[in-house]
């Protein structure tokens, strides 16, 4: 499948799973409704907090619901991220996972950086008090074409997705729960950049609206791969819609080479 219709949703997630799961299922029905081949979640998609008591395991009930909904409409959905019992130890995982229109899941990725930082207010932020750190980066291949997996955070580690690209990815999932503060300043710089370096597709869906500890920015977006935005939400929940074409972004990498350009002989990353 060379051209196709994407959604990415853009939601208000908060803490009550069942009504999180409703409005899940519901931008299913209308994203399958407008065409999407694709539906494409936030982070902590299914409930704000990240206490232990609320992860699941994979398959578990967030899961089951959109492996149900990807067969129910025959599309592919990308889960978003929940946070993931983690069998080995106290903190969690948070994980997404792909979904085929057979309703199978055929790759997952845990989150691979931690988010432990200064906010420009002063407030700090330690994801690692409580998350486990993923040990892999994961790209597949499908008839959608090379599909690649970040979680917010990673966004601002290049390496990562210029080594999904040398594994061939041209569509990479960015969904996040991105703050205001930073949000405002680097969201689209930083998610464009990644477009452009990489000659790749991004579909960035965001959290939105007033969370626990922080305002979430919203602003989920399709990139394409000219550093272009091809879709782009408000500051309200929603879906937006965009289409990947995969024989323009071929275009696009012939025009600009720079994955070829590479100094292997200097540097390398593989």
């Amino acid at each position: 499948m060379r051209k196709y219709m994407v959604a990415a949703v853009q939601m208000d997630t908060q803490n009550e799973k069942s009504v999180n799961w409703e409005q899940m299922a519901a931008y299913i029905d209308e994203a399958a409704g407008k065409g999407a081949k694709l539906v494409a979640f936030p982070e902590v998609v299914n409930i704000l907090s990240e206490e232990p008591e609320f992860a699941e395991q994979i398959p578990g009930p967030t899961t089951d619901l959109l492996m149900r909904k990807a067969k129910e409409h025959r599309i592919w959905i990308h889960g978003g991220s929940i946070s993931e019992v983690n069998l080995d130890g106290p903190r969690t995982y948070n994980t997404t996972v792909l979904i085929n229109p057979e309703g199978e899941i055929v790759a997952r990725y845990s989150k691979l950086h931690n988010f432990d930082m200064t906010l420009p207010d002063g407030s700090s932020v330690r994801e690692s008090d409580r998350k486990e750190p993923g040990k892999t980066i994961t790209t597949i291949e499908t008839e959608l074409g090379h599909l690649g997996f970040a979680i917010c955070y990673d966004m601002r580690f290049p390496e990562l997705f210029r080594l999904m690209t040398l594994q061939g990815a041209q569509i990479i999932f960015l969904p996040a729960n991105f703050t205001m503060p930073t949000g405002k300043d680097h969201w689209e710089p930083i998610l464009r950049a990644r477009a452009i370096e990489n000659g790749c597709y991004i579909i960035a869906p965001n959290q939105v609206g007033v969370k626990e500890k922080f305002v979430a920015y919203g602003n989920s977006m399709v990139i394409d791969p000219w550093g272009t935005v091809i879709a782009r939400a408000s500051d309200k929940p929603g879906l937006i819609l965009a289409e990947i074409d995969l024989d323009y972004l071929d275009a696009v990498r012939r025009r600009n080479p720079s994955v070829q350009n590479r100094r292997t002989d200097v540097y390398n990353l593989q």
